[in-house]
């Protein structure tokens, strides 16, 4: 899906993908390219999240007015957040590749109420000598499309490892706006967040290209080191566009950091639905064999299934008590029935989905499963006696 807005100019364009009711991350783009910087990525990342991919002004679809000369990484800043206002996203994550990346550290250090996890990409907390990004910017302004064109012609060079390229992003420099363009160079020279990189308290991971000649790693190691509790990771193989050159491991990286919270979240609506009784025996009988299959059910089944709003957690008894009826799982259908009186069903109700399951699942199976639920409530209410 690809949603477009721009009310009077106001918003950058945008992509956005994967499930409303999932947890929005954003993906923002480095200086030259467009949303089309993540092809390789977003699709993925969007099974367990809203992703929201944006242009920079005057780049890909977004309009060159939203920016001027003097420009601000602060600027760029906040058309992400009037993106998030205007999609209904209170809190998100984030990532982003250089200057978007610039963007991502910028929101956490001056609005941490907002951004949820960070991911930063082959970027930095200083792009070097402001006078080389002023002498772009006045380059550009000076040469308008032939400048970009020159500057596009070595772009192999600044993005890919030697040998490789992505033609549809180096075209995205050339289609850029010259302003627009200036006006993210301008941004880049005044950008200097080193003195503020204390203060970012949401969960961070750096990746950098090991073979990035722009923002080598050293630039994200002195993020790393200062940034508490955040992780360094570096990308064999990859130069300054690692999301295009290296999407397998830039993947793996982000989706082990962004869902990590998962299995948190998981586990916590875990002991809502089931009980602590139930999920603490589970924890006791975990070995290091079913380790990563405990893990697996408390990122998946829970923390992003069970929590999804769209359908309440009544309704998904219900559907669950059908399917294990359906399937036989019958030591899983006491356990959900036992679920299903916490969670408000009546037995009235519960005997109504076995009745619904005997006319589409077949009698024997509803017979077995009335037995299995008939003794799972009598238990429930020695408990509630008790």
């Amino acid at each position: 899906m690809t949603a477009t807005h721009q009310p009077g100019g106001a918003l950058a364009h945008h992509r956005a993908e994967g499930p409303a009711t999932a947890p929005a991350l954003f993906l923002g783009p480095s200086l030259g390219t467009s949303t089309a910087l993540w092809d390789a990525v977003a699709p993925e990342l969007s099974a367990t999240h809203r992703v929201v991919r944006w242009d920079l002004p005057g780049h890909g679809g977004s309009p060159a007015s939203l920016i001027g000369p003097g420009a601000t990484v602060a600027d760029l800043a906040a058309l992400v957040l009037d993106l998030a206002d205007t999609l209904g996203v209170d809190r998100f994550s984030y990532a982003g590749v250089s200057l978007g990346g610039a963007v991502g550290l910028h929101l956490a250090a001056h609005h941490p109420e907002r951004v949820e996890r960070l991911a930063v990409l082959c970027s930095s907390a200083h792009f070097g000598s402001a006078a080389r990004w002023e002498e772009r910017a006045a380059t550009v302004r000076s040469a308008g499309r032939e400048g970009l064109a020159a500057l596009a012609d070595t772009a192999d060079a600044r993005w890919f490892t030697p040998g490789f390229t992505v033609p549809a992003l180096v075209d995205d420099h050339r289609r850029a706006d010259p302003e627009a363009y200036a006006a993210c160079c301008d941004a880049l020279a005044a950008f200097d967040l080193r003195d503020r990189l204390a203060s970012i308290s949401a969960p961070t991971l750096l990746l950098a290209g090991r073979e990035d000649p722009a923002t080598p790693p050293a630039h994200l190691r002195e993020i790393a080191d200062a940034v508490p509790g955040s992780t360094l990771t570096e990308i064999p193989g990859a130069s300054h566009l690692a999301p295009a050159e290296q999407p397998e491991a830039v993947l793996a990286a982000l989706r082990a950091h962004f869902t990590d919270g998962g299995a948190k979240r998981g586990m916590a609506v875990r002991r809502q639905v089931l009980g602590d009784a139930h999920v603490d025996r589970a924890q006791a009988r975990q070995t290091a064999f079913t380790a990563r299959f405990q893990d697996f059910i408390a990122r998946y089944a829970w923390g992003e299934i069970w929590t999804d709003t769209t359908l309440s957690r009544r309704e998904r008894s219900l559907v669950t008590l059908t399917a294990l009826v359906a399937h036989g799982h019958l030591d899983e259908l006491a356990l959900h029935v036992r679920a299903a009186r916490r969670g408000g069903l009546s037995p009235e109700e519960i005997g109504a989905v076995l009745l619904q399951a005997a006319v589409y699942c077949g009698v024997p199976a509803a017979n077995a499963a009335f037995a299995v639920a008939q003794r799972a409530l009598a238990e429930d209410d020695d408990t509630r006696a008790g």
